[in-house]
């Protein structure tokens, strides 16, 4: 008679008829259908135990990052040390100002006896060999320190080292950390009142009897002003003379013309010379007569100098001007005041530029995850804030362990701030996410609850306090486009960087298979899952990606701002409403809606205020929202929604 096997295995059912008629025959189908059986097993067993081990992997990942940041505090206070200061920290905002000059009589005139009007009384043969003679032992700073109030002066304008250490003196002094103690010796003095010996920068508990702090006359103070003025103009480097052409002008009363003229027969940078002209033109404004103010109006009409500007309208102030003088300057009044303010808007363009690659940067992440999963994740900001901290902790381990590589410390964080973004980031979606798909209020109520773990966590291990990031040598400083413009480096660098971020961003979601599994479940998560896509794995590296990119807006943000537990509170509304504006999951909406939330939020504030431009912006996305619910692009696929 015939017999019917059934197997059962997985859910699906294996059904075997067959008539048999011999018992090998029977013997061989049993034998074959136990041998699937196993086979079958032996897949689900592995399906079950993949996950299994995924999660092992990402908790030993999250306990050994948990691990570092819980040693690094106590690390970085063995590292803490005096360095000598050798560029001031570079501003964070463009440098624009329409008042900036000093008034006529505010200046070190009379309080300079021997500046560069008058070299010839500073040539003291005696004493500069006496300088000579003493550098074969001390360097510049400790004959400085040891000097009396003579080889001070002679030092200063006739200085023996090297540009940078006439910069350093001059911020050791600025700073009130240069002191004298016994015999002369030199010691820096920190903000923690901890002493170190100089230049070695070992700090020492033996506090000399009688250490006094160094400090300067107002003639002293002058010489070194000037003094400072003549190494850098002096120096092969061209953005030296630049900075020496800078100083002199702001103490235009005191300089010698023939200084300028000589410096400008010698100078072969176009910048420098142009720069060293317009040093002469305010001169002949100040000194010459009729015809030549008139002739020196003529070209400072050109010019978008602050300075300048208050110096033409503090001579129209003069009464019975020259007729021919009066309309020379109020033509020059309209040119200079009318560049000064192109400059003024193409600054707050570059804000509004750098603005918006912040804001970029911190919506990107929020866009894939919002596009694809649909969670509102409240923990967004703190996952910003962890690439900032990330970048805080790379750089005490360079302090401690690498300090000869101490300025490149940036390039590790960078990957750093990803990766620990990205780990916890997929931690967060594994453990309370996960459950919650499809139950929105749920998901928003529990990532804000995360958000507050994460910030206590970071309070408990750093403190409440803001921690310092520096800046790196190379992005310290700024570009000078024109007097009244001027570009830092390191918003420079975040724009550029922005760019880079953005152009790999793209190359993965379209030249990738993983950026093809990203769009298919995006636009339709069943059919993607009908033709074998893993939509939980692509769902957990997704919003690790878009963790990541948090820690890359984190490690921006550092070299520009604040870093403290409240980091991720400040940009996560913003970056809600550039993922809104944009559209849902649309990486060239959100370059579009941060250019256009950056700028006019920059543009708004001039006008009226920081309170009032965010109400106006919130008003505007309200109003938009209502016109274009969609965003400025739509989703494309079936069953979107």
């Amino acid at each position: 008679m015939p017999m019917l096997n059934s197997y059962s295995i997985h859910g699906q059912s294996l059904s075997t008829n067959a008539v048999i008629t011999d018992s090998n025959t029977s013997y061989k189908l049993e034998h074959q259908a136990n041998v699937e059986h196993k086979t079958n097993k032996a897949a689900i067993y592995k399906q079950g135990l993949l996950p299994h081990f995924m999660n092992l992997c990402l908790w030993v990942a999250a306990l050994f990052t948990a691990v570092i940041l819980l040693m690094l505090p106590a690390q970085a206070e063995t590292a803490s040390a005096v360095q000598t200061p050798t560029s001031s920290q570079p501003t964070n905002t463009v440098a624009i100002t329409s008042d900036v000059a000093s008034t006529p009589g505010h200046t070190l005139a009379n309080q300079n006896e021997q500046s560069l009007t008058s070299p010839a009384a500073l040539n003291n043969a005696a004493t500069l060999a006496e300088v000579s003679t003493d550098s074969n032992a001390l360097d510049p700073i400790q004959q400085f320190v040891a000097g009396d109030f003579s080889k001070r002066q002679t030092m200063l304008n006739h200085w023996p080292g090297s540009v940078e250490s006439l910069d350093t003196l001059v911020e050791l002094i600025s700073n009130d950390r240069l002191y004298q103690g016994n015999n002369g010796q030199t010691y820096l003095l920190n903000a923690e009142d901890q002493l170190f010996t100089y230049p070695d920068k070992k700090e020492t508990a033996d506090w000399p009897s009688d250490l006094s702090q160094v400090t300067l006359t107002s003639t002293l103070r002058s010489a070194l002003i000037f003094g400072q003025a003549k190494v850098k103009l002096a120096s092969e480097d061209p953005t030296q003379r630049l900075k020496a052409v800078d100083i002199l002008s702001d103490n235009i009363d005191q300089v010698d013309p023939t200084l300028i003229s000589a410096a400008a027969t010698n100078e072969s940078n176009k910048k420098v010379l142009s720069a060293l002209s317009a040093l002469q033109a305010r001169i002949d404004f100040k000194n010459g007569n009729t015809a030549t103010k008139i002739e020196a109006l003529n070209q400072l009409a050109d010019s978008d100098s602050p300075q300048v500007l208050v110096d033409i309208e503090s001579a129209l102030t003069t009464e019975n001007l020259n007729p021919a003088l009066k309309s020379a300057l109020t033509s020059a009044q309209s040119s200079v005041a009318n560049r000064i303010k192109v400059s003024t808007w193409t600054g707050h363009l570059f804000i509004g530029m750098s603005t918006a690659s912040i804001l970029l940067l911190a919506a990107l992440g929020l866009a894939i995850t919002f596009g694809l999963l649909g969670v509102i994740n409240m923990a967004h900001g703190e996952l910003i804030m962890i690439g900032a901290y990330s970048t805080y902790v790379v750089q005490n381990l360079f302090q401690a362990y690498l300090p000869g590589m101490a300025g490149w410390y940036l390039v590790a964080a960078i990957p750093v701030a990803f990766l620990v973004s990205a780990i916890i980031g997929m931690i967060i979606e594994r453990v309370v996410i996960r459950p919650l798909y499809g139950r929105e209020l749920e998901t928003l109520l529990a990532t804000f609850g995360v958000s507050l773990i994460l910030m206590q966590l970071v309070r408990m291990i750093f403190g409440a306090q803001n921690v310092e990031v520096s800046n790196v040598d190379w992005l310290s400083g700024a570009y000078q486009v024109s007097a009244s413009l001027v570009l830092p480096y390191n918003r420079i660098a975040i724009i550029g960087f922005t760019v880079i971020v953005l152009a790999l961003l793209i190359y993965l979601l379209n030249k990738t298979r993983f950026g093809l599994f990203v769009r298919a479940v995006t636009q339709n998560r069943q059919m993607a899952r009908a033709v074998g896509i893993r939509s939980a794995r692509i769902d957990m590296l997704a919003f690790g990606l878009g963790s990541g990119l948090a820690g890359l807006a984190g490690c921006a943000l550092a070299q520009v701002g604040n870093v403290g537990p409240d980091l991720g509170q400040t940009y996560i509304i913003d970056a809600f409403l550039v993922v809104v504006v944009g559209g849902v999951g649309q990486v060239w909406g959100a370059v579009l809606a941060s250019l256009g939330l950056g700028i006019s939020g920059t543009v708004l504030e001039i006008g009226i205020g920081a309170v009032m431009a965010k109400i106006v912006l919130l008003v505007l996305v309200i109003l938009f929202i209502q016109k274009r619910p969609q965003g400025l692009f739509a989703l494309k696929g079936r069953f979107v929604d």
